[in-house]
């Protein structure tokens, strides 16, 4: 059976059904309270978290408490451009191999939490999230999904005025602002996807429709990306890949089309959930 990894109110959970099961209570300490420790003994957690049912919830889920699943990740890899769909939009020419950028861990935030626009030019990318639960230097393509303890819905919120403000641009400082990784609502194994390579993602931005797309869309798929990533450094359990975005970005659109307090930010991928983040605007100095 697949496993759902949540964080409620900081503590690791096991989604089943409606419901959650505290993971350090139902196993009588055997795994910690930190969601982070059941990421970082991956194959031993999921084994066990796999065997639990439905009456052993401890309550429903409340998803206002729901943090990021791996709140506390050591590396962040971020793909630009790896939607054929998205390369088309934005005029430019296919990469030839994957152009890496990294958000720092401190931006990721939970599925409800807000926004904060700080500017007039936010943009959204709804991806596809790894999260690795094996780590590794060299992995071999044909063996990298083994390595992956599931995927999760992530926004690579990006303040474009930031990111564009000199040459060259600021692609981690611009999409790195506290709370633009919003991750969640669940981390989820990869048993649970008939094609964990085929996935149908959508945003919605103030209830219109953005992005419409499918993970089949990705110029590099996530075995490749872990291979790419692993020839150049060693992988951890809890590394999170943000996978790219693809077509429908406000900044591509004609006019140009960016975020606005008040709005919310609806984030959905088949088989994993939806994540619901509300704009507010960013308080001045004088009021802050």
């Amino acid at each position: 059976m697949s496993v759902r990894l949540a964080n409620v109110g900081g503590r690791a959970a096991v989604v089943v059904g409606d419901g959650f099961v505290d993971v350090e209570r139902a196993s009588g300490g055997r795994f910690g309270a930190d969601p982070m420790a059941a990421v970082a003994r991956w194959d031993d957690f999921a084994g066990w978290a796999s065997g639990l049912a439905k009456g052993a919830a401890d309550g429903p889920i409340d998803e206002t408490r729901l943090g990021a699943p791996v709140p506390r990740p050591a590396k962040v890899f971020a793909i630009g451009v790896n939607y054929r769909g998205h390369v088309e939009e934005a005029r430019m020419e296919l990469p030839k191999t994957p152009m890496v950028f990294t958000k720092f861990p401190s931006c990721l935030a939970g599925p409800r939490a807000d926004v904060v626009l700080s500017s007039d030019f936010v943009d959204w990318e709804i991806e596809l999230v790894v999260v690795l639960g094996r780590g590794g230097r060299h992995i071999p393509e044909a063996q990298a999904l083994r390595h992956v303890a599931g995927y999760t819905v992530g926004q690579d919120v990006s303040d474009r005025k930031l990111q564009f403000a000199d040459k060259p641009p600021q692609f981690c400082l611009g999409k790195s602002i506290d709370g633009y990784g919003p991750c969640g609502p669940a981390l989820v194994s990869l048993d649970a996807f008939a094609d964990p390579n085929d996935l149908a993602l959508t945003c919605d931005v103030g209830g219109e429709r953005m992005q419409d797309g499918r993970t089949s869309d990705m110029i590099f798929a996530v075995p490749e990306l872990i291979a790419f990533l692993s020839r150049r450094c060693t992988l951890a359990p809890g590394d999170l890949i943000f996978t790219g975005t693809p077509a429908g970005v406000g900044s591509t659109r004609d006019p140009r089309r960016y975020l606005k307090a008040g709005e919310e930010i609806v984030s959905t991928i088949e088989g994993i959930g939806t994540m619901r983040n509300r704009c507010v605007a960013e308080a001045s100095p004088a009021t802050a």
